[in-house]
């Protein structure tokens, strides 16, 4: 390792995770695990960065976020979002062997008193475990489309809800779901399985307060990830503002310590627009972190930072091109110039990335 001996342009790299596939999960659809790595990957990339990179705190962050201090070259921050059991149950153990720390990005849902997990991940298993229905179901004034067979169809109904789902506010949102649950024939055991299997609760459980205070006391620091992980575009703007500035307000009064960063959720071009880095800054966050990009430049927006997005097909070699910068001054040098467009060509249709 140490290829990619490429001059730093970027004042540090911002990586995220989403957590770690326990080690005794099955994994059954690449789809939606895609976004967990391995234990051996997580400790392999970490012992990587301490070689041959400079893994910066939270609070050295924080502080050169501030001008107060100066970061060195070839700097790294690790971040994690989306607040799963299984970050203090199998990554947080690593961090504190390898004396790394890390910005946890958690929800609301973190501070509910019973179990819970992610609202999307939740629709689509339950679509994924839904009997064959032979036509659309409306439930709400929403429409669950025709599902069959083809595992592909379901994805794509299950993007489509998300979006529609983005667009209620998360008590709505709860009952489209149970509603739907009870009426598409799911098996009964298919959402208990997740809270209560130990073989998949680390997987699908979010933390709770408990976990939440054993993160801090252990040196990591919590961010927010809005209080329910809706695609903030697709909302209005006052649902949006709650989302962004209720988490931090709820996060801050629970924990007691100050919630200074936050990460959209999902993160991708399809999800997040200048309104959001706006309310960003009028919830009062320092900084706000999206999942596309490279190396964070000097100049960058505070409230659109950059973060490279781990994934569980990356190889180590594949991960320091990313980290070193490589991977983007390749696409810099080859990055097509601009091309002639037929305005009568119909715009290309984007679709939110499970991230």
């Amino acid at each position: 390792m140490g290829y990619f001996n490429v001059h730093p342009t970027s004042v540090v790299s911002v990586i995220t995770y989403h957590g770690i596939l326990p080690d005794s999960y099955k994994r059954d659809d690449a789809f939606l695990d895609n976004t967990l790595v391995s234990t051996e990957s997580f400790r392999a990339q970490l012992r990587l960065l301490k070689e041959y990179y400079n893994v910066i705190s939270p609070d050295q962050f924080l502080q050169w976020l501030r001008c107060r201090k100066d970061l060195p070259e070839r700097s790294v921050l690790l971040t994690c979002d989306d607040g799963l059991l299984n970050q203090v149950t199998s990554m947080l153990p690593i961090l504190l062997e390898e004396q790394l720390k890390c910005i946890f990005f958690v929800t609301g849902g973190s501070l509910s008193q019973s179990p819970a997990m992610l609202w999307y991940t939740e629709l689509y298993l339950m679509l994924m475990a839904a009997a064959e229905q032979a036509g659309p179901l409306t439930l709400q004034g929403i429409v669950v489309p025709r599902l069959p067979a083809d595992t592909s169809l379901r994805r794509s109904a299950w993007l489509d809800l998300l979006k529609t789902l983005s667009r209620i506010d998360a008590p709505d949102r709860r009952l489209f779901i149970d509603e739907a649950a009870a009426r598409l024939a799911t098996p009964p055991s298919w959402k208990m399985r997740c809270l209560v299997d130990p073989d998949r609760r680390g997987r699908f459980q979010l933390l709770r307060l408990p976990e939440l205070k054993r993160l801090l006391d252990s040196g990591m620091t919590i961010g927010a990830h809005t209080l329910s992980h809706p695609a903030l575009v697709e909302q209005s703007t006052e649902l949006a503002r709650t989302e962004i500035a209720e988490c931090r307000q709820a996060l801050e009064g629970a924990l007691g310590c100050p919630v200074w960063a936050m990460a959209y959720p999902f993160g991708d071009p399809a999800s997040v627009s200048e309104r959001e880095y706006r309310l960003a800054e009028e919830a009062g966050y320092e900084c706000a972190f999206v999942n596309v990009g490279g190396g964070l430049k000097a100049r960058s927006s505070p409230f659109a930072f950059s973060r490279i997005h781990v994934t569980a097909e990356m190889s180590l070699e594949v991960y320091e091109a990313h980290i070193s910068g490589f991977h983007d001054d390749l696409r810099r040098r080859f990055k097509p110039g601009p091309r002639r467009t037929d305005s009568r060509q119909a715009p290309r249709n984007m679709t939110l990335e499970l991230q």
